[in-house]
């Protein structure tokens, strides 16, 4: 087999990753849909910022304790009940819509339970892959999954925005949770040793191990702080400002978003291509980066929203996030222990996302008050300025691999 689909050797990962990729293609029209439902309803920047806000309020919350849970019961059980939550939530947002009963707190409350049973997933997903890929298939198991995401991330955005224009985003709803359906019966087919986690401890004593190991690992919590602030900016001034600029400027659109998006997924597809066959000998250093590039589209976003010169600044910035995503994955299963890597990727989730909500409901504010060029063109230097602040430290800089990662 060659080296690009060697983690497919792994009989737990191979129905895994089609669990996975089944899911990732039903959704991948989700968040496009919810964006323009809240605008259907509502057309404003603040609502559509106070839905996506309750929704990470809520996985921020509860964060902590899926990944406690994430390593003391079966990681892929978590899932498919966190899946179940998933069908009854989506679910419902479609039936509201197609009964024209769908209000902006009631989008918001089923944002609340969504953001919840996500936060038991992310922790989970993220300790389950060291368990069913051997060390040296790491990089290509990441890879692969990301190369179903960015493909998804192609097409999906494209579809959706069709589909919300023609027949309204209640469909792409239905599709989503069709997926859920079908991928918890291939989860089941997973077969897990039983978890590490030795009994008679309390959750908060967990909870505290789990600290001590993010605190430890000084490239963790400095990457993390970053994160702080280039995820609160990338959800206000992207998730935000960027479909409220589609819906009211016509060099744009709807239906132009939908491309820009897609683009951004080319550029982690053809990324992933490379990082399947490619070692990524420095991962953080390149990974960070990769991520400053997305200034580009950000400035772009603000100066001149036309949808070829946004999409390839949206291209070039999917490739840098990549190059991040595979990096910090592997940095994080390579360097942290498996029976506590579900609470150190809590801990980290934990501050990459707490100062989002900060940011949808910022960007909100400031999209009806402050001109929209000076927002998005700060909006970038500071992105940039942030990423690269962080090469300044040592252990960021020069992590390397484990010993034997790149025998393979």
């Amino acid at each position: 087999m060659t080296r690009g689909l060697a983690a497919m050797q792994d009989r737990g990962f191979r129905w895994f990753f089609l669990a996975r990729a089944i899911t990732m293609i039903a959704g991948s029209m989700s968040s496009i849909a919810l964006a323009f439902a809240v605008l259907e309803i509502d057309n404003d920047a603040r609502s559509l910022s106070f839905v996506l806000a309750t929704f990470t309020v809520s996985n921020i919350v509860f964060l902590l304790f899926g990944g406690v849970i994430a390593d003391r019961l079966p990681r892929a059980l978590i899932i498919q009940s966190c899946y179940v939550i998933d069908i009854l939530t989506v679910g419902a947002m479609a039936a509201l819509l197609f009964a024209d009963a769908a209000t902006v707190p009631l989008l918001a409350l089923l944002s609340v339970l969504n953001g919840a049973s996500t936060a038991f997933v992310l922790p989970a997903m993220q300790g389950i892959i060291p368990q069913l890929a051997s060390p040296e298939h790491l990089q290509q198991a990441n890879a692969m999954l990301s190369f179903v995401r960015s493909a998804t991330t192609i097409g999906g955005p494209i579809i959706a925005g069709i589909v919300v224009a023609s027949a309204g985003p209640a469909w792409a709803m239905v599709v989503q949770a069709i997926g859920w359906v079908i991928a918890i019966p291939v989860l089941a087919m997973v077969k897990l040793p039983p978890p590490a986690h030795e009994g008679g401890t309390t959750l908060f004593h967990d909870l505290r191990i789990g600290w001590s190991e993010f605190w430890s690992r000084t490239w963790l919590w400095v990457i993390v702080l970053a994160f702080m602030v280039m995820n609160a900016i990338h959800v206000g001034a992207w998730g935000v400002v960027g479909p409220y600029i589609a819906k009211n400027d016509d060099r744009l659109g709807i239906t132009g978003w939908g491309w820009v998006v897609s683009a951004e997924g080319l550029g982690i597809l053809l990324m992933t291509l490379v990082l399947l066959w490619v070692p990524l000998r420095r991962p953080l250093r390149f990974g960070m980066l990769g991520m400053a590039l997305f200034a580009v589209p950000l400035t772009v976003l603000g100066v001149h929203p036309a949808v070829v010169l946004l999409a390839i600044a949206a291209f070039l910035a999917g490739a840098g996030a990549e190059v991040f995503s595979t990096g910090w994955n592997l940095a994080m299963m390579e360097n942290v222990p498996g029976d506590k890597l579900s609470r150190v990727s809590s801990y980290d989730m934990l501050g990459s996302f707490v100062a989002m909500p900060i940011g949808t409901l910022v960007y909100g504010w400031l999209v009806t008050h402050v001109d929209v060029v000076t927002v998005l063109v700060t909006s970038g230097i500071v992105y940039a300025a942030v990423a690269l602040l962080t090469l300044f430290v040592p252990s960021v800089w020069r992590m390397g691999r484990v010993e034997g990662a790149l025998t393979h």
